[in-house]
């Protein structure tokens, strides 16, 4: 290379043009730029050499500017045009010849230029320029236009993040969606988000963290100050597809037959329905028949969905997915169509109602002496609240003796169990509310005589399946629990009574579990026991509906053992998730009802250790209900009471941190 040549290198991926000076060691020459600055360069460095003489530093703007005037892109088209066909490669100086008619050194440079710099229509071998295929060059400028396209959606939905910021009135469009997903998917998911979260919020000039684009969803709208994270993180789905809906609608208008022909007429019982004044989904009601021979006959009915569904629908997949209906503070997501769970699935006051009637004869211990279960139809009578039949029984009144003898039959039937083993465990529990998304109510349940009434009437009716599922061999949901190792008698008198003493039990005790087999129950003391009082709410209930349903009636089952086992573990799955969804929501709206109370003083009492020797505890607010963890910062003994004030919450983090308060404190917040 001799002195003056012009040559051209990149310079941090710039192209820059230099006339040679001198050379550098055995290799390397000295180049100078236009603007006279000198580079160090290795042959290698070298992209492109002019073959038109030497020149000058100074008379490189000249040449730039003569070779700007033929550096059009378009003219790269009608080339390949012409040399597609063949598939000719050309070189720089015959693409000039093609594009400019000569091969003059600044047409040579600017077809240089032109192929070096497209990305479409040619491709370098060496130190020629082949013409890509028309397929190629198609895929080419589809991806160009797509991402075009991309990029115009990008700044778009940009401008109307900052107009929403600025308190303009914004439509999102369709495009919008996958960004708003990233965002989303930045809080659900922060170790698995894509980059276009973090883009946006460098954009934006935020910061890129999952708290940054959680207040950002919720600036612009997108979502509520207090967004269920848990359930959007569940595949537990909220809406019910058209499908779904319509063919909730077509069972509305026009039920399918009843596969039960011969239902047993049982509409002259008195027949109580007890629940939560809320509650919208009435799945069962009590009665108590007095026989001819003296004895009485309790009857547990439970609401039967199976009327209207066949295993295989599409309302039995949809229920099957959902496993659960999910009772959030703010709300339910119920497993059927509302309009179905709470209209003729439901045991209606007053009208006549298809219902799964299991009627049971105790002896005098407790003891189930006789049972029969039928397909009925039922016509409830009352519609009781828990303190509705508190008041009854307190009041003993004369013309409902029947609801005061099924009290009595269940008082029995608790005594039983407990003579079989079982464990009783009351825990203060607490059902957490949310009004109008703000104003958020907590009470905390009456372990009632009522209450535990209805419970003893639903175990009941569970044992009472179990033991026919048992007795005809019939693959059902069983639920067990294997005997727990508890506590000895000594090392439980050692703890005060009540919760502290509860708590311990209640870690000793395994998980429940699921078989198609019997199993026994330990914690209930009952050989053999399934979940059949709740089919528009559970869908293992609702399996064991159809399978008693179909023996009864002399009909094959509908889930053979090994359809049924795989259906129960799926659908246990689903409904433990959703158990995960319910706590952790419950637990947010805990901490936030917390965080707005801050400066109230809460009576706590310590259940037990965490970490001990961090002075880690767990304490219940009894007043609340609730059950959190609190440091110490002195030795405290199980079961004492403290007083204590909220020092930090923050639902969002899941954090709570509490401090013991002194007695001038405790003072001063009684005046």
């Amino acid at each position: 290379m001799e002195k003056g040549k012009l040559i051209e290198f990149r310079l941090h991926g710039e192209r820059r043009v230099a006339t040679a000076d001198r050379p550098e060691g055995k290799k390397h020459w000295i180049v100078i730029d236009e603007h006279g600055q000198s580079h160090k360069l290795h042959p290698r460095q070298i992209s492109y050499e002019v073959d038109g003489g030497t020149f000058e530093p100074s008379e490189i703007s000249q040449f730039l500017e003569e070779v700007r005037s033929y550096l059009d892109p378009s003219s790269l088209e009608v080339a390949w045009e012409l040399l597609v066909e063949d598939g000719q490669a050309v070189t720089c100086a015959e693409m000039a010849q093609l594009l400019f008619s000569d091969q003059h050194y600044i047409r040579c440079y600017a077809a240089h230029c032109l192929l070096s710099e497209d990305k479409i229509y040619f491709k370098q071998k060496a130190d020629t320029y082949e013409p890509r295929s028309a397929a190629m060059v198609a895929e080419i400028k589809h991806q160009r236009l797509a991402e075009e396209l991309k990029q115009r959606e990008q700044e778009d939905f940009l401008t109307r993040v900052q107009e929403k910021r600025a308190g303009a009135a914004v439509e999102w469009q369709d495009s919008d969606r996958s960004r708003i997903n990233a965002l989303e998917r930045l809080v659900l998911y922060p170790d698995n988000a894509s980059h276009a979260a973090q883009e946006i919020l460098a954009v934006l000039e935020l910061s890129q963290t999952p708290q940054t684009a959680r207040d950002l969803l919720v600036e612009l709208g997108l979502w509520s100050t207090h967004e269920n994270v848990f359930l959007r993180r569940s595949q537990i789905p909220v809406n019910f597809s058209r499908e779904v809906l319509a063919m909730g609608q077509q069972y509305l208008d026009s039920p399918p037959p009843d596969p039960d022909t011969e239902r047993l007429d049982l509409t002259s019982l008195k027949v109580y329905t007890v629940d939560d004044e809320s509650t919208k989904e009435i799945d069962d009601g009590l009665s108590c028949e007095r026989l001819d021979d003296g004895r009485e006959r309790l009857w547990i009915h439970i609401a039967d969905p199976t009327r209207l569904l066949i295993p295989g629908d599409k309302l039995d997949i949809e229920a099957r997915r959902r496993a659960t209906t999910l009772y959030l503070p703010t709300g339910i997501v119920p497993m059927f169509p509302s309009e179905l769970a709470t209209g003729p699935m439901s045991l209606i006051q007053g009208k006549i109602c298809p219902a799964l009637s299991f009627g049971v004869i105790l002896d005098e211990t407790g003891q189930v002496q006789d049972y029969q279960i039928h397909a009925s139809l039922i016509k409830p009578t009352y519609r009781l609240t828990y303190e509705d039949v508190d008041e009854m029984l307190q009041l003993e009144v004369q013309a409902e003796t029947e609801i005061t003898a099924i009290a009595t039959w269940a008082k029995r039937r608790q005594e039983w169990r407990r003579s079989q083993g079982s464990i009783n465990i009351h825990m203060p529990e607490s059902v957490i509310k949310v009004q109008n998304d703000e104003e958020i109510i907590i009470e905390v349940l009456d372990d009632s005589r009522s209450r535990q009434m209805v419970a003893e009437m639903m175990i009941l009716a569970g044992e009472v399946a179990g033991r026919y599922g048992q007795t005809h061999q019939l693959p059902l949901t069983f639920r067990g629990q294997a005997e727990p190792e508890l506590p000895s008698e000594e090392e439980l008198q050692q703890l005060p009574a009540g919760p502290v003493r509860f708590c311990a039990l209640r870690r000793c005790m395994p998980r429940s579990e699921m078989s198609i087999t019997p199993v026994r129950h330990a914690g209930l003391g009952l050989a053999a026991y399934i979940q059949v009082t709740s089919p528009i709410r559970r869908y293992n209930d609702l399996l064991n509906h159809f399978q008693l349903k179909a023996h009864l009636r002399g009909d094959p089952l509908p889930f053979e053992s090994q359809i049924l086992q795989e259906t129960m573990h799926s659908v246990s799955s689903a409904a433990y998730e959703a158990t995960l969804v319910e706590r952790q929501t419950n637990r947010y709206w805990g901490l936030e009802y917390l965080r707005r109370h801050a400066d109230e003083v809460w009576q706590a009492l310590v259940l037990r250790w965490l970490r001990e020797d961090d002075n880690l505890g767990l304490i219940l607010l009894e007043d609340l209900g609730l059950e959190l963890a609190m440091r110490f910062n002195r030795s405290v003994e199980l079961g004492e009471y403290l007083n204590v004030r909220v020092n930090h919450a923050d639902p969002h983090q899941d954090i709570i941190h509490f401090r013991e308060l002194v007695e001038s404190e405790i003072q001063a917040a009684a005046n």
